[in-house]
């Protein structure tokens, strides 16, 4: 038997009853808990209790136990048919990347001379890719005939340092905004419409490849470059035999 302090207002008298009763009801509540974990098939003799279970809704109504899962059930469809959606999009996308990388590998392996190269990779970046700009450029000596050049650009290695050394230096793919000199030498009179680009130095000093957007996040500094890389691959496989040609 519990006694009150007879100095005790009516109205700290509710306060400590309040509080109790709340200590009851949570631990009545963690045993009722305990009780479902340990006991998971109660409900499967008592289905009708699931209708009189009510759960709080956002919105500040409540709905049954059997509704709320209705509802969790439908959502998840929604969201896996969703990602179904998502990975069918991925795998045309896949397809249709590896087509074009086929036909654009192919192009490059059969041309017979820098002009025929440049000539593959403009068109095919900007008709198989989207690529808005592109710029492919080779550092002299380049014996090969202007006629034979095509779209490509020839710069000494000293002018290329002096306008994109930090690229070359880094050796590696880059992505992202460019500073102006370095889009003024890579892109030249489209220079001031490219506003994000993607460079990649191609190997033993043989020139830089880029390609430009007027997006200025289309090429982001956390886009990958790998598709880009490998182009840059083949290209130093090829053209150091072209260079030197009639």
């Amino acid at each position: 038997m519990e006694y009150t302090d007879a100095n005790q207002s009516s109205e700290e008298i509710a306060a400590d009853t309040h509080q109790e009763t709340r200590r009851d009801n949570k631990l009545l509540a963690r045993q009722v808990a305990r009780y479902l974990m340990q006991n998971p098939e109660f409900f499967e003799e008592r289905m009708e209790l699931l209708e009189t279970i009510k759960i709080p809704r956002d919105n500040g109504k409540t709905v049954s136990l059997m509704t709320h899962q209705t509802n969790l059930l439908r959502e998840r469809n929604i969201e896996m048919r969703q990602r179904l959606d998502q990975l069918l999009h991925n795998a045309r996308d896949n397809d249709q990347l590896f087509f074009n990388s086929r036909r654009l590998l192919l192009a490059l392996l059969e041309a017979e001379n820098i002009s025929e190269v440049t000539k593959a990779l403009y068109s095919s970046f900007t008709a198989g890719f989207n690529v808005e700009f592109t710029s492919l450029t080779l550092f002299e000596p380049v014996s090969a005939s202007r006629q034979s050049l095509g779209q490509v650009q020839i710069s000494t290695f000293a002018d290329a340092e002096t306008a994109i050394g930090a690229i070359l230096r880094n050796g590696r793919p880059i992505c992202g905004a460019l500073r102006q000199q370095e889009k003024e030498f890579l892109f030249g009179n489209e220079a001031p419409n490219v506003a994000s680009s993607a460079v990649v130095p191609l190997a033993n000093q043989l020139g830089v490849l880029a390609v430009g957007s007027s997006d200025p996040q289309y090429y982001r500094s956390s886009l990958g470059t790998l598709f880009l890389s490998y182009i840059g691959e083949v290209l130093e496989r090829l053209l150091p035999k072209l260079v030197n040609s009639s």
